[in-house]
């Protein structure tokens, strides 16, 4: 049983961006279309090579945000506070998740390639504000992103956590290689299960998932 298999789980880690509200309210979109303009002026390149670009970054390097810095020298303040000025309309406030987030025993925090102002306002948005004990965002690991295994352990040395008593919630399977190999228990969150061998368990439904998790 689900329950069983966490039982030892302190302290529960969260990914925000599709894991903790659903895909298809294509917030990211948003983004994304942010960062292709970001790319085409910092590149000076038309929007199809921006856009290549982006996917590249984002491919090779874990975030766009990454790519830019190692290849084009941007400061990641102004980026991370351009890419993210979005519309937050499209999401709505999810209380049964929420109820099933505030009932799992230990410490609950949310750790993001965005920004942890960025995430802030998407929590607010789901009615999450005041949930998580503490939210991190890449800019807490140095701009190093996921799946880093750096960016986890300078994250995680800061939280105080320790990986073999904590889960990790994912959307994107490369960011559960790393956890998985540090010793955490972990769920793929995704509409489509991608068999490997660093993740635990799928679900397209997280609230449902984490139902299953109460004793």
């Amino acid at each position: 049983m689900p329950a069983e298999r966490f039982s030892h789980v302190e302290t529960w880690v969260f990914d925000l961006d599709n894991t903790l509200y659903p895909p298809e309210t294509a917030l990211f979109e948003q983004i994304n279309a942010r960062m292709t303009a970001y790319v085409m002026r910092v590149a000076g390149v038309g929007a199809e090579e921006a856009d290549r670009l982006r996917h590249d970054y984002w491919r090779i390097h874990g975030t766009t945000l990454a790519g830019l810095i190692e290849h084009h020298g941007v400061d990641p303040e102004p980026y991370l506070e351009e890419v993210h000025e979005i519309d937050f309309s499209v999401l709505s406030p999810d209380e049964v998740l929420a109820d099933r987030i505030a009932a799992l025993p230990g410490r609950r925090i949310v750790y993001t390639n965005g920004s942890a102002p960025y995430a802030a306002r998407v929590l607010a948005a789901r009615g999450f504000s005041g949930l998580f004990d503490a939210v991190y965002g890449v800019e807490h690991a140095g701009y190093r992103p996921k799946p880093r295994r750096d960016a986890f352990e300078t994250v995680f040395a800061r939280d105080g956590l320790n990986p073999a008593r904590a889960a990790m919630f994912e959307d994107d399977p490369r960011n559960l290689a790393a956890p998985h190999a540090m010793g955490m228990r972990t769920v793929h969150v995704a509409p489509e299960p991608e068999p490997a061998e660093h993740i635990h368990h799928h679900t397209d439904d997280l609230a449902a998932f984490l139902g299953l998790l109460r004793p």
